[in-house]
């Protein structure tokens, strides 16, 4: 593909205009192609007719179409925007001539999937000011999504939460104050109990909050030590076992070989693994199996945590290390949604990762990866 496909239009270059002009142009071309080309926004050019002349690197890689794909077919038929069959933004350009911005959208892969993107499109016109096609670039804002998703889950659950146990607690105040004469000890005694056990949900919602702030703005610093895991894991299992006895569950570590010490915070590892053991038992049924395992290799270290409970359906997957999501495995349960998001901060403070493999109904495994090396990043959580 070069300059003058990327750019190509329904007027070519007159065979009267002068040689160094043509060279000229071509230069130019050349040189316009390399910056959309580095652009690292997906860009693609129309004709008239919307259907595409040009298709930068990026759009290839947002959208899984090489350029040779694309060039000739009109833009719905390889985009699938989300706006393509009501107000397209690019006929919306060509036709009124003007600009359009920051608009958000959806555009579909050829694997199947759909990103949401902010574009920006306007119409393209020659010297003489006849419209010759239009241009559109468009990002992916799928990590922007996730960020809106955790602000506006946070806000609605925090005030929910915080509502209903701030009306319980006044009400049983109200009943106290006004019917202090009638009341014997023992209905007495029982609002005060509701009043405290709701004041302890408020304490429970607003600990959690500032937990969470301080993991992600990394006022929350790791005290990185030689640290064993497997004595971590072993002290953690130990100390579960009446936990999940009580749950009617089995726990069971397998940890055949001898994990090397790592440079990690023994603290707030522990809390990785506390987190992970606790949705297992949260999410089992009574008579499954939990496994905690590990294996090495040369540069890492993984340990996996395994349950036999409701899993997780795929269009949950994407979504569940965002802070407050709870998922329909989560209603009911106890809890703001906090563990895994803070799982996932701990982990990747340390230089690791979390995988998980779930399907619904069949169970999850959640693996935390660990280098052996020293690449932790001390500024963060």
């Amino acid at each position: 593909m070069d300059g003058e496909t990327f750019f190509s239009t329904e007027r070519g270059l007159s065979e009267t205009e002068p040689a160094q002009k043509t060279q000229d142009d071509r230069a130019d071309l050349a040189f316009y192609k390399f910056i959309v080309d580095s652009v690292p926004s997906g860009v693609i050019t129309v004709d008239r007719h919307l259907r595409i002349t040009g298709f930068n690197p990026w759009a290839e890689r947002l959208t899984g179409y090489r350029a040779e794909e694309a060039i000739g077919s009109f833009c719905g038929e390889i985009l699938h925007g989300g706006m393509c069959d009501t107000l397209c933004p690019l006929r919306t350009a060509l036709t009124n001539r003007e600009p359009l911005s920051l608009v958000e959208s959806t555009v579909g892969t050829k694997q199947g999937e759909t990103i949401p993107v902010r574009m920006n499109v306007a119409a393209l016109f020659d010297e003489i000011g006849d419209l010759i096609g239009g241009v559109e670039s468009f990002q992916d804002i799928s990590a922007l999504k996730s960020l809106e998703r955790e602000r506006n889950n946070l806000i609605s659950t925090f005030a929910h939460d915080m509502k209903s146990s701030l009306t319980i607690i006044g009400g049983f105040v109200l009943r106290l104050l006004h019917k202090a004469d009638t009341l014997d000890d023992q209905k007495e005694h029982r609002y005060l109990e509701i009043i405290r056990d709701e004041s302890g949900k408020l304490e429970m919602l607003i600990s959690d909050f500032l937990e969470f702030a301080r993991l992600q703005t990394g006022k929350l610093k790791l005290n990185l030590s030689a640290t064993s895991l497997d004595n971590e894991l072993m002290e953690l299992c130990e100390a579960y076992q009446p936990k999940v006895s009580s749950a009617g569950l089995t726990l069971k570590l397998e940890n055949e070989n001898a994990l090397p010490p790592i440079n990690g915070d023994p603290r707030q590892l522990r809390r990785v693994f506390t987190n992970l053991l606790d949705n297992a038992v949260k999410f089992s049924s009574k008579g499954g199996n939990l496994i905690v395992s590990t294996t090495t290799d040369a540069s890492k270290i993984r340990v996996s945590v395994k349950d036999q409970g409701m899993g997780i359906s795929a269009d949950e997957l994407p979504f569940i290390f965002d802070a407050f999501h709870r998922g329909k495995a989560g209603e009911g349960v106890k809890g703001f949604g906090l563990g895994l998001a803070a799982v996932k901060v701990i982990v990747e403070a340390h230089g690791g990762k979390v995988l998980v493999d779930s399907k619904a109904g069949r169970g999850s495994t959640f693996t935390v990866v660990l280098p052996q090396s020293s690449q932790q990043n001390t500024d963060r959580p």
